[in-house]
């Protein structure tokens, strides 16, 4: 209940030129850390997070304007960073002329070499293990996993219907118990 006021509140404050600064430092400190680990558990890389978030920020901030109110604040968000994480993902396999095999085993070095990761053996198997999935699976585990989204918010968010998302969760969670199973047992 407590959130569907703030966001009253931050709609309220977005209405009026004279408060929409407020407002949307009010987005920020709101849902900074909840998007930055989301984007996170999609680049792997701290600094690259950190970077794609920023940018989430700048467009929200450039867009603003258009923000209907149709959807929750927190779902036009999500879906800004999702958009952000696409875009970025795609352009560094673009830029990689190495095998996707290979693009993994580097996401994975880079990982293992942040200073800023200090998951133990279990949690780098599960990051692992979401690394083989597809990009869009990987975004509706890490959203339904971590973030215990619903999946009609998700369904706002991919413009997918829900049972096409728990369908990408199902399958998710088969791949990721497939993989830690083998990585187990070697």
């Amino acid at each position: 209940m407590e959130q569907q006021d703030d966001e009253r509140e931050i709609r309220a404050l977005l209405q009026d030129e004279t408060t929409v600064r407020q407002g949307f430092e009010l987005i920020v400190k709101q849902y900074s850390e909840q998007l930055y680990w989301q984007i996170r558990r999609m680049v792997l890389s701290h600094e690259d997070a950190d970077d794609l978030l920023q940018n989430t920020f700048v467009k929200a901030w450039i867009n603003i304007g258009y923000f209907r109110g149709e959807a929750k604040l927190s779902t036009w968000l999500y879906r800004i960073a999702l958009n952000e994480c696409l875009t970025f993902l795609n352009k560094q396999r673009a830029a990689a002329t190495v095998s996707l095999d290979d693009a993994d085993a580097s996401a994975l070095q880079k990982l293992e070499g942040d200073a800023y990761f200090n998951g133990d053996k279990v949690q780098l198997a599960l990051q692992k293990a979401l690394l083989t999935l597809p990009e869009k699976q990987r975004m509706v585990f890490n959203l339904k996993y971590y973030q215990e989204m619903k999946y009609e918010e998700m369904s706002e968010i991919f413009g997918t219907s829900v049972g096409a998302l728990k369908a990408s969760y199902h399958h998710a969670v088969k791949k990721i118990a497939k993989f830690i199973e083998e990585e187990c047992v070697e």
